[in-house]
């Protein structure tokens, strides 16, 4: 049986001079397997998603919750893997803000603008940029079907501007530009069971999905405790969390989400970016 890769301390320093680190077979390709299947059998994950039209108005559907519970994406998130590397990167106790499932389709997945993640969630009440993401590739992700693309280094920058494009909050791209000249543009491509791990300032986008070929891929966002946000977000970002073992995920099979998770409306997120604008 293949087993997994665990974060070290020279993904950590890897991780602070760069702003992101990929590690190879973080998950097992049985387990990324397992939650792909998962997903797209989930019936509530599909009424749950809803679609975010690009500059060029193509689409990328997501499904975004907050409280990890006991199902499949649940137990990914409070993996004791997981949890411990977010730990390590943000040097303390961190909770969930929340997890999502990108579904980039073939032949119309539509593209991410350039963004900072704490471009928007610096106006969700988070004073500090002490977020992390962890994103799971669960089919393979490459320059073809639209794989994310990074600016290296761009998170010592600090936060930039950010305004709507499309459906989406985009980095001003004069600040962009800029940081496109100085800053080594990488594709980051991934097999099903590899990770990246990128903080909240770092620069990143992606193409279209033209391919004949899906890329979904599922991310879990921590936050350090600490950094209670001040507007009302859900308790779970400030929550510790309760770790369950690296084999809980396998153990668990087919668990799919229940209908009653605090999911993000496309109502709420449309409120959202309205204030931003």
């Amino acid at each position: 049986m293949s087993t997994f890769s665990p974060f070290t301390h020279q993904h950590l320093a890897d991780f602070e001079r760069d702003g992101y680190v990929i590690i190879k077979d973080f998950f097992t390709p049985e387990e990324a397997n397992l939650i792909y299947q998962t997903s797209t059998e989930d019936k509530v994950i599909n009424e749950k998603s809803f679609d975010f039209n690009d500059s060029q108005g193509l689409r990328t559907k997501l499904a975004l919750w907050y409280t990890p519970q006991d199902d499949i994406y649940g137990l990914y998130s409070r993996s004791a893997r997981m949890v411990e590397a977010a730990e390590m990167i943000l040097d303390g106790t961190v909770g969930h803000y929340h997890s999502k499932l990108m579904q980039k389709e073939p032949k119309k997945g539509g593209a991410w603008e350039w963004h900072q993640d704490y471009g928007y969630w610096y106006n969700n009440g988070f004073l500090y940029p002490e977020m992390v993401s962890i994103m799971l590739a669960l089919t393979e992700a490459t320059k073809e079907n639209g794989c994310m693309q990074v600016l290296k280094g761009t998170h010592r920058m600090g936060r930039v501007e950010h305004n709507i494009t499309g459906e989406q909050v985009g980095a001003h791209m004069e600040k962009v530009e800029e940081a496109m000249k100085q800053h080594e543009l990488v594709y980051v491509e991934l097999q099903p069971g590899d990770a990246l791990f990128f903080h909240c300032n770092l620069l990143h986008r992606s193409n279209a999905n033209l391919s004949d070929h899906s890329r979904w891929s599922l991310i879990s966002v921590y936050n350090k405790v600490t950094n209670k946000p001040y507007k009302d977000e859900p308790a779970s970002c400030y929550t510790p969390i309760e770790k369950v073992t690296d084999d809980a995920l396998l153990k668990s099979g087919k668990k799919g989400i229940a209908s009653g998770a605090d999911f993000l409306s496309k109502d709420k997120d449309t409120e959202f970016k309205e204030e931003i604008h």
